[in-house]
């Protein structure tokens, strides 16, 4: 059974389970460590080094769960060391409430990962499949070629790096969320999950005493002052419920010295991952400066919507000049969030925050939102005469058609033959038509680009 197979949501009684499968040095043990945020796990570059199951509890997608990170896949006698660590490997799967399936998109599918993902299809428990080793957008390109296994849209990560946990932490939330029991009343709404990121002594916890009225968190001219996440439930003047969570302050990764400031760093990228919406605060008497952009590139890496706010605007004396400036740094630099939301304001004085809410929430329903698919492939036959695909290597490349399998953040899926050589400047020109015709300024956008071939035609057999 797939993820988009078994049922949309698990009714668990307990803390769930969730298993780490797939085949030797493919990165198991250093996702895992890296969803329980220490290293537990031996981690070396020879296959074969784990081979006892490992459990930790973990905070995933907002539910306490328990870790197992188990032996690699093999096929092999029974009675063998690697026989042994596949049995160890299937009885972690029968106690467990999801699989995490690995694969490497480095070093590409294996005939290994595509037995075990027919043996996978066929068992009770939902899969998620995770494709490791993602780095850059090269390797989230090379994670569709993961498609063909039959187990739904893999998940593009980097273990190693972080990258992409965001992503994870929503497919494993799509299943452990817990719908009301039939006839039951409506739970209450589910807050809006909320994080203020961005450099050391931009104002982000001047900015939530301002939004929450109160003296909530310790500010000063010091930078550093805020040392950990700290989360904090409120309800804004719309009425909606928000978890809001203020984080330290993040520096280039060069800069980040001694153990504490790198706890404090882990922190705050928890926050984003967990995040639906982060508000990247920026000194507006600095200006937007790289590690700004390096903070909002993260932010639109982990699928995160996005509002930038400009604090300390009472302070700046030519703000036309000001803007014009951001503007342009923005329009250079951070294209792939054309038309990002920005509210200058200053949360010393509270002049402007009353206008950051209802961005917030213009971010969250744009992330939220689902085009549907005749409307989606009208815009698509529009957007292929208009600027029909080039040839690759003197041949044509067919499109056929575009689905959009998630929102959260907005997801395209097109189909067609050869699909995946499509040159960088179409695909974005595709995404920026994307963006125009259904309004969607400032939002992450993701494309996959999949042949056209079946990925269960051999669903059954083996």
């Amino acid at each position: 059974m797939t993820r988009q197979d078994a049922a949309p949501h698990l009714r668990l009684a307990m803390s769930p389970t969730i298993a780490i499968l797939g085949r030797p040095n493919v990165g198991k043990s250093t996702l895992f460590n890296r969803l329980v945020g220490r290293k537990l796990a031996l981690v070396d570059d020879t296959p074969g080094v784990t081979r006892d199951r490992k459990e930790a509890e973990a905070n995933i997608a907002g539910h306490t769960v328990r870790l197992i990170d188990t032996a690699g896949l093999e096929e092999a006698d029974p009675e063998t060391i690697p026989g042994r660590m596949r049995a160890s490997s299937e009885e972690a799967l029968r106690q467990s409430d999801i699989a995490l399936f690995v694969v490497d998109v480095r070093s590409g599918l294996t005939t290994i990962d595509r037995a075990f993902a027919r043996w996978l299809r066929r068992q009770a428990v939902p899969v998620i499949l995770v494709a490791n080793k993602a780095e850059g957008r090269q390797g989230v390109n090379a994670a569709m070629e993961a498609f063909e296994l039959g187990l739904g849209d893999p998940v593009p990560v980097s273990a190693e790096h972080g990258d992409g946990m965001g992503g994870l932490h929503d497919a494993v939330r799509e299943l452990l969320s817990e719908p009301p029991e039939e006839g039951a009343e409506e739970s209450p709404e589910r807050p809006l999950r909320l994080a203020i990121i961005g450099r050391p002594n931009a104002g982000k916890s001047t900015l939530l005493n301002a939004l929450l009225g109160e003296e909530r968190m310790i500010t000063g001219p010091e930078p550093g002052l805020t040392r950990d996440a700290v989360a904090v439930e409120w309800t804004d003047a719309t009425g909606g419920r928000v978890r809001l969570v203020d984080t330290a302050g993040l520096r280039r990764r060069a800069r980040i010295t001694g153990k504490l400031e790198q706890m404090s760093a882990a922190s705050s990228l928890a926050a984003l991952r967990e995040c639906e919406v982060a508000v990247l605060v920026v000194d507006a008497l600095l200006g937007m400066d790289e590690q700004d952009l390096r903070i909002a590139r993260l932010a639109e890496s982990e699928g995160r919507g996005i509002v930038i706010a400009l604090n300390k605007w009472d302070a700046v004396e030519d703000r036309a000049a000001a803007r014009r400036r951001i503007d342009d740094v923005l329009t250079a630099s951070l294209a792939q969030l054309r038309g990002i939301l920005v509210v200058p304001l200053s949360a010393e004085t509270g002049h402007g925050v009353e206008r950051l809410m209802p961005l917030v929430r213009e971010a969250y329903a744009l992330w939220n939102r689902r085009v549907p698919t005749g409307e989606l492939n009208r815009w698509f036959e529009a957007a292929l005469a208009r600027h029909p695909p080039p040839l690759v290597d003197g041949r044509r490349i067919k499109l056929r058609y575009a689905t959009m399998p998630k929102a959260r953040p907005p997801t395209i899926a097109v189909f067609g033959t050869r699909a995946e050589q499509l040159p960088e400047d179409w695909r974005r020109y595709l995404v920026n038509s994307f963006r125009e015709a259904f309004a969607m300024p400032g939002v992450p956008i993701r494309l996959n680009l999949r042949g056209t071939s079946n990925p269960y035609a051999e669903k059954d057999d083996g």
